[in-house]
């Protein structure tokens, strides 16, 4: 059954840029009030003042920052009605020559990240009988080289969502997990720039695994799901496949196809993030800047909210 967006009040994390941000615009136009989460604070405040929404610079990984967001959100609207848990990174390298420290972070702001949210949300979603989307990935079926983490992150915020469905569903609450494949925004765009190998991979790949789906187009279904309260969400749609084959993805057999590739990308990859020097993307915000002491819920109410 569809749900009309008209006055519910949205909450989604990463909204600074990329599905984020045009799930906000999106959801904002079907009349959703928005509270916009994320770390760049230039760009939320810029996205804010354009929708008429609430927003806050805080670090998924923090829960004090989290908890404080939602007290303002809480402060503007009263309630949260839904949540986009969006928030995600893709670090480079393998986890042979990575940076361990920028490996670590894609899974503590991908799983943990979206577990901190999940706390931080899950009591005024219990009051509202609300909607929580969590952002996976096609990845959370299937794994390539170079992208160990973010793979690991993706599968286990898939389990962690079908858990937390289980355990909210006697208070109302839906919870849907989203499984994009390639969408055109800055953290993938930022990986084929940054290494010539990984969009070489990519161009070998079969539909639905190596193309490439709007942002656009991406919003619209994390919309539909906000409206329709899905319980799954696949973008492309035929990523659907990867959903129900993914034993044969992960056979010895798809394992040795991918194999004899990763003989030649593997070292290549590995190369070309030694000569990139940095463990993110040029449009990746890791952490907030600055100090990382969150700011007392009362100070953001007053700065964030009219």
């Amino acid at each position: 059954m569809k749900r009309s967006l008209s006055g519910q009040v949205v909450l989604v994390t990463g909204a600074a840029r990329g599905i984020g941000e045009h799930t906000a615009r999106l959801a904002a136009a079907r009349g959703a009030k928005l509270a916009l989460v994320g770390l760049e604070p230039d760009r939320l405040r810029a996205l804010a003042e354009e929708l008429d929404a609430a927003w806050f610079a805080a670090d998924v990984t923090d829960q004090a920052s989290m908890a404080a967001a939602v007290e303002g959100v809480l402060a503007k609207y009263g309630r949260i009605d839904a949540v986009v848990a969006n928030a995600g990174v893709a670090s480079r390298g393998t986890m042979a020559t990575g940076d361990v420290e920028a490996l670590v972070r894609t899974v503590e702001v991908n799983l943990v990240g979206v577990m901190r949210t999940a706390a931080a949300c899950l009591p005024h979603l219990i009051a509202s009988r609300g909607y929580l989307l969590i952002v996976a990935s096609a990845a959370s079926f299937a794994a390539l080289p170079g992208m160990a983490p973010y793979c690991a992150s993706k599968a286990g915020v898939e389990h962690f969502g079908n858990a937390v469905r289980l355990e909210v569903a006697h208070h109302g609450v839906a919870v849907g997990t989203a499984h994009p494949s390639w969408i055109d925004t800055d953290l993938v765009r930022d990986a084929k720039d940054d290494l010539p190998a990984f969009k070489d991979t990519l161009r070998r790949l079969p539909p639905p695994m190596g193309s490439t789906t709007s942002v656009e187009r991406c919003a619209a279904a994390f919309v539909d799901a906000l409206e329709r309260r899905r319980r799954k969400v696949f973008v492309p749609r035929s990523v659907f496949l990867m959903y129900w084959f993914r034993t044969l993805l992960n056979s010895r057999l798809a394992e040795r196809v991918v194999e004899a590739q990763a003989r030649r990308s593997v070292p290549l990859m590995e190369e070309q993030v030694r000569t990139l020097g940095r463990g993110f993307g040029a449009n990746t915000a890791p952490r907030l800047p600055g100090p990382a002491e969150p700011e007392p819920p009362s100070f953001i109410a007053n700065r964030y909210h009219r």
